[in-house]
């Protein structure tokens, strides 16, 4: 008998090419943000977790896995009846997103996401650090999750497959989470001041002696 391959047994569904490119956009995000600038990242979940018992722990614990300062969104501090829910209004101000979706079993990797919060990942996911909370690994990019679009046509939804060998360390999530720094503003400016002339402008010609 042939050993069956176990294909969720990776560390990441992206290929190398992805990652780096990845990785060099976080940096940039990273690099461009102004000192004192917020970052605000929307938590996207569904009426059935906003409405449970447990919605306040488990933003807390989404919290506690982003940089310090970071301003956490979500439907209820975003929305109300004096401002409905309308994604295009708040999209442009994200600095990133975390999807907390439905999960299909307890202890799985697969998590779907209903039509909404498709659309919320879509918008963001080629321009922003965006993120699913796992109960077990915590924050993983989207990036390193494998997706498939599920039924019915009128109203998609998303499946996202967490790699089963993911490790916390991945270039990858730390890329994402500096994106998200605020304190990286500060530290990349000082870099820029304190740098000598001869490292800040390393393609200038030295003048003659």
């Amino acid at each position: 008998m042939h050993a069956t391959t176990d294909l969720l047994d990776v560390e990441t569904f992206a290929n190398p090419v992805q990652q780096r490119r990845f990785v060099a956009a976080m940096e940039r995000i990273a690099v461009n943000r102004a000192t004192g600038t917020p970052v605000r990242v929307y938590v996207s979940t569904g009426p059935q977790m906003l409405n449970s018992s447990k919605w306040d722990r488990m933003l807390a614990r989404i919290t506690e896995r982003l940089p310090d300062g970071v301003e956490v969104l979500h439907f209820r501090n975003t929305f109300s009846s004096d401002h409905p829910y309308d994604w295009d209004t708040v999209v442009g101000d994200l600095d990133g997103l975390v999807i907390l979706g439905r999960q299909k079993r307890p202890g799985s990797r697969v998590f779907v996401l209903g039509p909404l919060a498709r659309l919320e990942l879509r918008s963001l996911v080629a321009q922003k650090p965006v993120l699913i909370y796992t109960h077990n690994l915590g924050l993983i990019p989207v990036i390193d999750c494998k997706s498939q679009v599920l039924g019915p046509e009128d109203a998609p939804r998303l499946k996202l497959i967490a790699p089963k060998r993911w490790q916390r360390d991945s270039a990858t999530l730390k890329a994402a989470l500096n994106a998200l720094d605020p304190a990286r503003a500060e530290a990349s400016e000082k870099q820029r001041v304190d740098a000598p002339n001869h490292l800040a402008r390393p393609f200038v010609a030295a003048p003659p002696r």
